[in-house]
């Protein structure tokens, strides 16, 4: 019994509280019990039950400085993933629509677009006019937006606008 009284001590020294020191020497007990086939006989079994309180501690001081207090659940709130699937079908959708451009419009939409050239150096590296790069750009985006469904999503908004201007102008009449 000398040992849990020893144990007591050591442990509120560690807390500088007493429940604390309890529940540590609890735990330090019952950890002991079950892994009591690692102990050596004819060692010191003190030194033992205070290794194992010590390092008990230790792992509750890292876990507490890891812990952040979040009453309001702000903090917890920042942590959130938002779940990325509707990008990837966004991705794999283009990449179907890029396929079925022409090889030239798909090209000059990709060094233009993706790779962030100016149309100048676009031309150089396909070897064609700037204005014709201008011009298969301008039909790949146009293509890719409605091979992708942008452009009735668009018209639908701008029907949508226009739908509203005419109830205005027919509730002011």
């Amino acid at each position: 019994m000398t040992s849990l009284s020893s144990l007591r001590s050591f442990a509120i020294s560690l807390t500088r509280s007493v429940d604390q020191a309890e529940d540590l020497v609890q735990e330090t007990v019952l950890r002991a019990i079950s892994k009591q086939e690692k102990f050596e006989p004819d060692t010191n079994l003190q030194a033992w039950l205070f290794a194992i309180l010590r390092n008990l501690f230790c792992s509750v001081c890292r876990k507490t400085k890891r812990e952040v207090e979040d009453p309001d659940g702000s903090y917890a709130a920042t942590l959130i993933a938002i779940p990325d699937h509707e990008d990837r079908i966004m991705v794999k959708d283009l990449a179907a629509a890029l396929a079925k451009l022409p090889e030239g419009q798909r090209k000059a939409v990709l060094l233009v677009g993706a790779e962030g050239m100016s149309y100048e150096a676009a031309a150089q590296a396909l070897g064609c006019a700037v204005g014709t790069i201008q011009s298969r750009v301008n039909r790949a985006r146009n293509r890719l937006a409605e091979l992708m469904g942008f452009e009735r999503r668009e018209q639908h908004r701008q029907g949508a606008t226009r739908s509203k201007k005419v109830c205005c102008s027919i509730g002011s009449e």
